[in-house]
């Protein structure tokens, strides 16, 4: 197993911001900057890190394995933001950490009532253009329906995702206005390979053959929506047109069924989240649409099960669902955020065990920056999934948010982060938000679903950011970087003044512990809510010091 070794002044840090938070008022750190850095002793272990290290006070220094041309988009994702490196220690990496957050966004949390409301109040103390409301109330509703008849009653001022049936209505009503999100997403029906029958990619080819994809957007996705062709949506870099799926073929998709042993079908459960998404609008309604072609075209019975929302994406993560529906939104416009997180060498066990024929295009494409050159290897990649089955890719489904007409600066994301900082009703001082489903934790390090992270956007902030209502990378906590010539060391330098909403002062060494933190899966500090971290094995490989399996 891979050995990991800190700087001397790295260990006296530990220590004395140990003392600092249980001796110094509002977690102010000690005076005094000594330079924290890890490095791993060399790169067998498998991952992208080989070394983080602040170099001064606001300079810090990513060393890596090999290339990573999307380095700067995953720099700017929300599951790698910066927290206070006195606050992760003084909730020992859990905890606090997850239900009160510590951050140094525009909001700052002032109350969740769970199963109610999440209310965040301006941070005043923000190093960038203040936000323009007040308070900002996060309340949610699993109905699409209900979520609309809130906001024509004005007891909400924004909704995510209305149901496609009342898009019309919205657009009719001159009180309203739907901002349209373009389908950055994919809708999948995920098999896990360690369960009967599924194991056999043959009934996995049978089932993508026996489901009719069209029939299902046709009937539950709203205009602009499409089916997939691949997991990747055509509007991500890394769809490769070349790779078309499986056409819908009940006749010989019962061929295959019989020569794997099952010429009479069989039963197995299904497993979703009654979740309203943009990748999947109504769950229930689908789930029961592939009950019903199942049986009807390959005498395959179904028993559906729902699932509670954190449980479901627990469980999904851990392997423990062999037939499930789930869907992903784009982070960042690149096909790492799609194919590597699910199907690469650091992905969860959702699907079971990965496959060489994936894994290795995939790693080959992560680390050249020749565009014409990565997308050769994600032909290969999206043949190989074709071929293994670890899912069957549904829709690329359009969706959308719709506002009170007064609400200025509304908009809809299409990476889903809607940012509250730059919207506001003139004369008024809260803006009240409806959303798909409660946030499961506010430690998005250690989160995967969608109403997680943009609560956490609102609060917490990576080195870079997203343009608001964008995918372009700008300056965030890091008001500057720079890659050496082969893409392999990224040197950041961070924004001097910045404070978090305790009143401590940014400085590097809290870059390098919120890193440090997921990387090493020894390190007393990486706890999270469930400890899964998922994003990070699944976009920067593996691991440091990961527990044998």
């Amino acid at each position: 197993m891979t050995k990991q070794r800190y700087t001397a002044l790295a260990l006296l840090l530990v220590a004395a911001m140990a003392l600092a938070v249980l001796a110094v008022p509002g977690g102010a750190k000690a005076q005094g900057f000594e330079p924290l850095s890890m490095v791993a002793e060399n790169c067998d272990y498998g991952g992208e890190f080989k070394s983080i290290e602040a170099i001064d006070e606001y300079t810090v220094k990513f060393t890596l394995c090999y290339p990573d041309p999307a380095f700067p988009s995953k720099a700017a994702f929300s599951a790698f933001a910066i927290h206070s490196a006195d606050y992760l220690e003084a909730t020992g990496g859990g905890g606090d950490l997850v239900d009160k957050p510590v951050g140094t966004g525009p909001y700052m949390l002032e109350s969740w009532t769970r199963g109610d409301n999440l209310t965040l109040k301006r941070y005043d103390g923000y190093w960038g253009t203040p936000a323009l409301t007040d308070t900002v109330v996060f309340r949610w509703n699993s109905e699409g329906a209900a979520r609309l008849t809130e906001l024509q009653a004005g007891t909400v001022d924004g909704i995510d995702n209305p149901s496609p049936d009342d898009y019309e209505k919205i657009r009719d009503d001159e009180n309203l206005i739907l901002y349209d999100r373009p389908g950055t997403n994919v809708f999948y029906i995920g098999f896990n390979n360690w369960f009967e029958p599924v194991n056999d990619v043959r009934v996995r080819q049978a089932l993508a053959m026996g489901i009719d994809r069209q029939r299902i957007v046709d009937n539950f996705y709203p205009a602009g929506s499409i089916v997939a062709t691949q997991f990747m949506p055509p509007v991500i870099f890394g769809y490769t047109p070349e790779v078309a799926w499986y056409d819908f073929d009940p006749e010989a998709a019962r061929a295959l069924l019989a020569e794997a042993g099952y010429p009479d079908g069989f039963e197995i459960t299904l497993n979703y989240r009654d979740v309203f998404r943009s990748y999947l609008p109504e769950p229930g309604r689908v789930a029961e649409d592939i009950q019903a072609q199942l049986a009807e075209n390959l005498n395959v019975t179904v028993n559906i099960e729902v699932m509670e929302s954190g449980a479901f994406i627990d469980a999904s993560d851990a392997g423990e669902l062999a037939f499930y529906l789930l869907g992903w939104g784009a982070d960042y416009p690149d096909a790492t955020n799609f194919l590597d997180y699910h199907f690469g060498l650091g992905a969860s066990d959702q699907f079971g065990d990965t496959f060489e024929s994936i894994t290795t295009p995939l790693r080959a494409a992560a680390q050249i920056a020749d565009p014409a050159a990565r997308l050769a290897l994600y032909v290969e990649a999206n043949q190989a999934i074709k071929d293994n089955v670890p899912m069957i890719p549904v829709a690329h489904g359009a969706s959308a948010t719709a506002f009170k007409a007064t609400v200025e600066g509304a908009h809809a994301s299409p990476l889903g982060n809607e940012m509250f900082r730059v919207m506001q009703i003139p004369g008024q001082d809260t803006l009240v938000w409806m959303q798909n489903a409660e946030p499961i934790g506010l430690y998005c390090a250690d989160e995967t679903d969608g109403e997680s992270l943009r609560a956490c956007e609102q609060i917490n902030e990576s080195l870079l950011a997203f343009q608001v209502g964008g995918t372009a990378v700008e300056p965030s906590l890091a008001e500057s970087y720079e890659a050496n010539e082969d893409g392999t060391e990224w040197t950041f330098t961070l924004r001097q003044g910045v404070t978090f909403h305790d009143g401590s002062s940014l400085d590097a060494n809290d870059v390098v512990l919120s890193f440090v933190v997921l990387w090493d899966a020894s390190h007393p500090l990486h706890v999270g809510r469930n400890g899964s971290f998922a994003y990070f094995p699944g976009l920067f490989g593996a691991f440091l010091n990961a527990p044998e399996e």
